[in-house]
């Protein structure tokens, strides 16, 4: 079972078991109502994944369940739930603020949750889950529980709480759904939450920016309202920062402009309500420009920055100019069909290479490789995107593409490259499609930076695509930075599809090309550090950012230079502006880090490593050199205290105060070893050797502990599916086992039988 699977059915359990709550002896009605059940066509595990921020009461003593104030003294429940219950608490206040800067937004959420399911005797541990929009990334939680508080820091890995933490903590449910854990909290207390994640703004083909924030909170998630008066609060700050006419196009909740300070747009939305709100947050603007514009943003380090170069901001957007031409396109697709792409990988695959190549015309070129051991083409040159000849594409990839044999990237990588070293009069397009690592990466990234060097012509865009774990995402990045192309990765399988789509479709329309910057080249090159280390294309519907750091001085006015699709030159006059309420660093430190990340790994440069650690701590922002951990922060003055008072030793509960590393949050660099052996594609974290020890230990003694996951609800559960025949036949057998002295097993073949 997934880990989205055994969410899903342990807050199915939970809102099972929060029918026993009740709000008063004269209201019996439960304070927690189940959604309605769906239907076997639809997708279960779906309906009980979070849209908003949540937090969770984990519920293993079924007996814990009960009104704090004022007790239903419902039966007792014996035994315990294994996996634990997942009741989702009601909230009693929420405020969310946003702070808008060139692509990102920063995302600022704060809550306060009632523990309404547990007696006031008892505690549970609760779980805070967060599920983030686009390119979502945590950059911190706070967490305050009665008179004890909790936060997360970034630390180097050298640091020694990381190991003398916890193994179990944090990570992700699934892709851009965060969960952490909280420690335990007694019933009828409150949960304040601080939450901090940042993601990328939405940017479609008519220039229009969306802020999409994740805010259908469910009915459950009410408590009622003649116990709290409920308020929303909501706050965006909007700080453009490019200097054209913002145009606000709609918004999903009724926002107020509060101020309107230069560039800065604040809005406000402060309402009570009777419910929480049930739709998404959105916010939709575009920049008043008829074609492709840009600018230079140049900003001083802070005092505490340990860089103290100057930073810049290169940004360039192809506006909504629908005349601009798109250059000719001549698309190679090269897809891994290894043993590991079988079933879902490949097949979204061949879905979403069809669907891109109904959107060429017919004056393009395309051509599809295959690749594992061997090599396989569907033609010996680039063939017209005609109706015809795309249909028989799509039906030589049902037939060829089947997953068997290894991964060998670097021959039919240099192959293609080759065949388009040539082309005139259009873009070629190379869209490289895999799931795993190979040992000579390092060696195609040279090779390729060889080849585009000595290209004459306009060179091949090489854009890389990223399915699972397995395949090493900083080799991919590094391959599409040398390549001027666009790289993107699916963690989760049924992601597949769309972002290949919206991937291929970035990459494909573009519509100026070779861009250049002569400022750059008075600098000192030593002093000279920008990310991507080659501008990217002007694509339709794709915003271009670049960030670095300079000694010098940069002109008052920049221009930049490049090719449009009918091979005549353009120049942009870029304005360049010194700002100061935008901290640039911040926006880009996410990007910042894993180019450097690339960096260090093609180069092995320690120096580097270094580099990102420092860079890591400052943003609070994980890396694969630094751990975001959860610490208690008063934990020791409170402990210290008690210990003078009781006469006790301070290090009586010593597993209190250790820290707990969130998982999840480092992607690694691949692994081969698994790409060798054909592993599926990985889409969760490998479990380290010693959780498989615990498992093979806990399997051998399956019979005693399956006597005591088998608790009334489990039993109740088993006997309601089975008929009158089969319960007699399990009762004789039930009472010939006791009599041999096998109660455990009996146990376990009844336990089994129900889950069955």
């Amino acid at each position: 079972m997934s880990f989205v699977d055994e969410f899903s059915r342990s807050v199915d359990d939970g809102l099972k078991l929060a029918k026993r709550i009740y709000t008063s002896s004269k209201d019996q009605r439960p304070t927690a109502a189940p959604p309605r059940q769906p239907s076997p066509m639809e997708r279960s595990t779906e309906s009980f994944l979070p849209t908003a921020p949540m937090v969770y009461a984990v519920i293993s003593d079924p007996g814990i369940v009960d009104n704090p104030d004022i007790p239903s003294y419902q039966p007792y429940v014996y035994g315990r739930c294994d996996p634990p219950a997942l009741i989702p608490l009601q909230m009693k206040e929420v405020e969310l603020e946003m702070e808008c800067v060139l692509d990102t937004v920063f995302v600022t959420m704060r809550g306060r949750w009632w523990i309404h399911c547990v007696t006031r005797s008892r505690s549970c541990e609760c779980r805070i889950v967060v599920p983030m929009g686009e390119q979502g990334s945590i950059l911190g939680v706070e967490v305050e529980v009665g008179k004890v508080s909790f936060g997360t820091e970034v630390v180097d890995l050298a640091d020694e709480r990381i190991n003398h933490s916890k193994s179990e903590g944090g990570g992700f449910v699934k892709p851009q759904m965060f969960y952490l854990p909280v420690p335990e909290a007694n019933g009828g207390s409150d949960i304040f939450a601080t939450i901090k994640w940042s993601q990328k703004l939405l940017y479609d083909d008519e220039g229009q920016f969306t802020v999409h924030i994740p805010f259908n909170f469910p009915t459950y998630a009410n408590a009622p309202s003649k116990i709290f008066v409920k308020r929303e609060k909501i706050k965006l700050t909007l700080n453009a920062g490019i200097g054209k006419e913002v145009l606000l196009r709609g918004t999903s909740h009724a926002l107020k402009e509060k101020a309107h300070q230069g560039e800065k747009m604040i809005f406000v939305y402060d309402e009570a309500v009777e419910n929480w709100p049930t739709k998404d947050f959105n916010f939709s603007y575009c920049l008043h420009s008829a074609d492709v514009f840009g600018g230079l943003l140049l900003q001083s380090p802070s005092v505490h920055d340990y860089d103290q170069r100057d930073m810049f901001c290169l940004f360039l957007l192809p506006g909504n100019n629908k005349k601009r031409k798109v250059f000719k396109r001549e698309v190679v697709f090269l897809i891994d069909t290894s043993g590991s792409m079988q079933r879902k990988p490949i097949e979204s695959v061949k879905h979403a290479v069809f669907a891109s190549l109904l959107e060429l015309t017919d004056h393009d070129f395309f051509n599809i490789v295959s690749f594992s051991d061997d090599v396989c083409s569907f033609s010996t040159c680039l063939v017209p995107a005609t109706e015809e000849m795309v249909e028989s594409a799509n039906q030589w990839m049902g037939t060829n593409l089947v997953t068997k044999g290894g991964t060998n990237i670097s021959r039919p990588l240099n192959e293609v490259m080759e065949s388009l070293a040539n082309t005139k009069g259009s873009i070629p397009h190379i869209f490289l499609i895999t799931d795993g690592s190979v040992e000579d990466e390092r060696a195609i990234c040279a090779n390729i930076r060889t080849q585009i060097t000595n290209t004459k012509s306009i060179s091949p865009r090489i854009s890389t695509f990223g399915i699972g774990l397995f395949c090493n995402h900083y080799f991919l990045r590094m391959l599409a930075s040398i390549g001027r192309g666009h790289y993107d990765a699916a963690y989760d399988p049924d992601s597949i599809e769309t972002r290949m789509k919206a991937w291929i479709r970035r990459a494909s329309r573009t519509t100026l090309a070779n861009l250049t910057i002569d400022a750059f080249n008075n600098l000192d090159d030593s002093e000279f550090e920008v990310y991507p280390q080659n501008i990217p294309d002007i694509s339709a519907g794709c915003i271009t950012c670049m960030f670095g750091r300079y000694k010098g001085k940069l002109p008052t006015s920049v221009k930049a230079k490049g090719c449009l699709a009918d091979l005549s030159a353009i120049e942009l006059d870029l304005k360049v502006e010194h700002v100061k309420d935008m901290q640039l660093e911040k926006v880009f430190a996410k990007q910042h880090i894993d180019f450097l990340t690339a960096q260090a790994w093609i180069y092995e440069n320690k120096q580097l490593e270094n580099k990102i650690t420092k860079l890591s701590i400052q943003n609070s922002i994980p890396s694969e050199y630094t751990r975001m951990i959860m610490a208690r922060k008063n934990s020791v003055e409170v402990d210290t205290t008690k210990a003078k008072k009781q006469g006790l030793n301070k290090r009586t509960d010593p597993n209190e105060r250790l820290p707990i590393i969130i998982h999840g949050l480092a992607i690694g660099f691949g692994n081969i070893i698994a790409t060798q052996e054909n592993t599926p594609t990985g889409f969760s974290e490998l479990k380290p050797p010693e959780a498989l020890e615990v498992m093979f230990t806990k399997a051998a003694g399956c019979c005693s502990s399956a006597a005591d996951c088998c608790c009334c609800m489990c039993l109740i559960r088993g006997c309601s599916r089975i008929n009158d025949q089969c319960f007699i036949v399990f009762t004789q057998l039930c009472t010939a086992l006791a009599c041999l002295g096998c109660v455990e097993c009996c146990s376990a073949v009844c336990c089994n039988n129900g889950d069955s």
